[in-house]
C-alpha cells in the first residue's frame, strides 16, 4: 500500500506545478499504483502455496480491459488467486475444531509411530495416488469393500491422514456410510451433527464440517441418521454439495458402504471420481469380490487394497487395476 501513498504524493506535487492537469489523470495514476501493489502482494501469497494446491485457472475474475492497458495476464491471475485465497481462508475459519482422542489399541497407525511399516505402506499408497492423478486428474476417492468387516473405514481414515500429512494439502474425510458410521469411533470423537443434518436442511455445510488439527484433516461425519437418507442422496443436493467441496478441498476421501448388501455405494460412486476397493486376506470371498468389481464403474477403478495380507508390509498391500491376488500367494478365500 506504500506505493499508493507514494503515488498520491507524486500526484499532489505534479498538480502543484501544473494546475492545468486534469483530475482524471491523477485518478488514473492512483489506480495504476494500486494495481501494481495488489499484484505484488498477491504474487507473494502465491509463492507460499504448495505446488499441488494451485488449481488450474478457468478464467480470471477481471479482464485486461476493465483494469487498464498496463495490466498483464499474469496480473489478472495473481489478483484472482489472492481473492480466492482470501475467500477460502474465510470459509475454513468457520469450521469447528475437534480434539482427536485415540485409545491404546487404536489402529489409526498414521497418528502413531511415524517409522512403523504400516505408516510406510500408507505413505507409499499416497505417493502412488498422487502420481496416478498427474496422469488422470481426480479429487474424490471412494473407499469401499464387498461386505462389512473388511477394514475399508480404517483404510479410509489412515489414507486421509496420509494425504493430509504435514498440512501439505487440504483433505476431507467424508463419512458416507450413514448406516454403520465408525469414523467418530476411530478418531475418538463425540457424536456431532454432520452429513445427514446438512442434506435434510438442518445445518449449513460449514457447520457440518469439523477440523481435526492433530490429524491434519477435516471430517464430514455421518451425524444423526433420521428419515429416508436414500431419497436425499438421490436428489440434486448431493451433486451440489460435492461441487462445493471440490472447490474447497484438494482431496475428498469417501468412506462408502460395502458394495453388495446395499445400494448406497452406487449413489456415492456416481459423484466420486476414483474408486479403491478393500479386500481382506482370508475373509473376502473371491466370487463376491468379482461381483463387487462388476458393480462398479471400471473407468473409475484405481486399484485394490489387500488388507491383513501375510506377505505385505504390516498387513497392507495395493494393486493397480482389478487384481486381488499376487504371485506370492496372497489370496482371498475361494468359494
Amino acid at each position: 500500500m506504500s506505493q499508493i501513498f507514494d503515488a498520491l504524493q507524486r500526484s499532489q506535487a505534479e498538480r502543484a506545478k501544473a494546475d492545468e492537469r486534469k483530475p482524471l489523470e491523477t485518478i488514473e495514476l492512483l489506480e495504476s499504483a494500486e494495481r501494481e501493489a495488489t499484484a505484488q502482494h498477491s504474487s507473494g501469497l502465491l509463492q507460499d502455496r504448495p505446488v499441488e494446491t494451485v488449481a488450474e485457472h478457468q478464467s480470471p475474475l477481471f479482464s485486461v480491459e476493465s483494469l487498464g492497458p498496463a495490466t498483464t495476464e499474469s496480473d489478472l491471475i495473481a489478483i484472482t488467486n489472492a481473492l480466492q485465497n482470501e475467500q477460502q481462508r474465510e470459509i475454513f475459519s468457520q469450521f469447528q475444531a475437534l480434539e482427536v482422542s485415540q485409545s491404546k489399541n487404536s489402529r489409526l497407525v498414521c497418528q502413531g509411530d511415524s517409522d512403523s511399516p504400516a505408516v510406510e505402506a500408507f505413505h507409499l499408497l499416497g505417493a502412488k495416488l498422487r502420481n496416478r492423478r498427474r496422469e488422470h486428474p481426480f479429487k474424490s476417492l471412494l473407499i469401499t469393500s464387498t461386505v462389512p468387516g473388511e477394514g475399508k473405514s480404517l483404510v479410509a481414515a489412515n489414507l486421509a491422514c496420509t494425504l493430509g500429512f504435514q498440512g501439505r494439502q487440504k483433505v476431507l474425510l467424508l463419512e458416507g456410510d450413514v448406516r454403520r458410521p465408525t469414523q467418530s469411533q476411530i478418531f475418538g470423537l463425540d457424536q456431532v451433527p454432520g452429513l445427514c443434518s446438512h442434506l435434510m436442511g438442518d445445518r449449513s455445510l460449514t457447520a457440518s464440517i469439523y477440523h481435526l488439527p492433530k490429524a491434519g484433516i477435516w471430517i464430514l461425519p455421518a451425524g444423526d441418521n433420521r428419515g429416508d437418507f436414500r431419497e436425499l442422496f438421490q436428489s440434486s443436493q448431493l451433486p451440489a454439495m460435492m461441487k462445493t467441496l471440490y472447490s474447497w478441498f484438494d482431496w475428498i476421501v469417501i468412506d462408502s458402504p460395502p458394495v453388495l448388501p446395499l445400494v448406497d455405494t452406487s449413489l456415492w460412486a456416481r459423484v466420486a471420481e476414483g474408486i479403491l476397493i478393500v479386500a481382506r486376506h482370508g475373509t473376502t470371498r473371491k466370487r463376491k469380490l468379482q461381483k463387487g468389481l462388476e458393480a462398479l464403474d471400471p473407468d473409475k477403478m484405481l486399484g485394490t487394497i489387500l488388507n491383513s495380507s501375510t506377505n505385505a508390509i504390516d498387513g497392507y498391500d495395493y494393486y493397480y487395476g482389478h487384481k486381488p491376488v499376487t504371485s506370492e500367494g496372497q489370496k482371498v478365500v475361494e468359494d
